[in-house]
């Protein structure tokens, strides 16, 4: 039975369909039309050759299923899971055609993911132990959002902000505009919305922004010393927030400062896809 992969929010048939439209076009894959034969089965395996957190294979079976349903697809590890080089991931048998058609979307997706996955674990192992928690952002490409998401939780991460929908977020362009940080987070409350996220960057913004009615602090470009201070002057009114210029050799530091939160918006903005391929395996 094929694995039933269900995502709130995102539609993986027409994504499927879409991303199929995008490769085949108008005229098909003319390369698999002219040199494979029609009734030719492929039986392949689906390997990696880093160390990887995997992401994303429940998407890669579907995009093999959706132009051959009868496909023999056996998966050898889960999402989530962490992998040694050399690791098989997937076996599949079915139509040559089919299957060589749908590879490189298949491919593309399970690459990304599990890129974006394996960073995120990358960043929740270098802050082990501090207490904080690795956030993600909502720097995703357009329209993968949701499976960017989720390959930051396959890697331990924790999503945060879905859309500009479920929290107010005033930052630096927001207080321009509304004069002040204290103006601005007055201005959510006013206008109901119960999560009231302001970004200050500098102290003296903290005590105007709480007594306005923030609800969680974004303390934005702080090394670990302003950090703590931040989080002293706070003592526990509202979740902390570190932000900005995190990296994987700063990250811990920056969680031990007492912050309950760590954003990393380069988790979905510039992970590098992991090394996966799909091998000929017939004998």
């Amino acid at each position: 039975m094929p694995h039933v992969f269900a995502l709130p929010g995102f539609d993986l048939d027409a994504f499927i369909a879409a991303t199929l439209a995008e490769d085949l076009g108008e005229e098909g894959d003319i390369t698999s039309a002219a040199v494979i034969p029609a009734d030719a089965v492929f039986a392949g395996v689906m390997d990696s050759r880093d160390a990887i957190t995997v992401a994303g294979l429940p998407v890669a079976e579907a995009f093999f299923r959706a132009l051959d349903p009868e496909v023999k697809i056996e998966r050898l590890v889960e999402d989530g899971d962490r992998v040694a080089p050399g690791t098989d991931l997937m076996r599949l048998r079915g139509r040559a055609r089919a299957l060589l058609t749908a590879e490189r979307s298949a491919l593309n997706t399970v690459q990304h993911l599990s890129g974006i996955a394996t960073m995120a674990r990358a960043y929740v192992d270098a802050m082990a132990g501090t207490g904080a928690t690795l956030l993600d952002t909502r720097k995703t490409l357009p329209g993968l959002r949701r499976l960017e998401k989720y390959a930051t939780r396959m890697g331990g991460a924790t999503n945060h902000r879905m859309g500009l929908w479920d929290a107010a977020m005033i930052k630096d362009n927001h207080v321009a505009v509304a004069g002040s940080v204290a103006e601005a987070a007055r201005r959510a409350v006013a206008a109901g919305i119960a999560r009231i996220i302001v970004e200050v960057d500098r102290i003296d913004q903290i005590e105007p922004a709480l007594a306005a009615g923030a609800t969680h602090l974004l303390l934005d470009n702080m090394g670990p010393e302003t950090l703590h201070e931040a989080v002293a002057l706070v003592a526990g009114r509202v979740p902390t927030e570190a932000s900005g210029g995190v990296r994987l050799d700063t990250i811990r530091a920056i969680a031990a400062s007492g912050v309950t939160y760590v954003s990393v918006g380069r988790l979905t903005q510039s992970a590098p896809a992991a090394d996966i391929g799909l091998d000929f395996a017939q004998g």
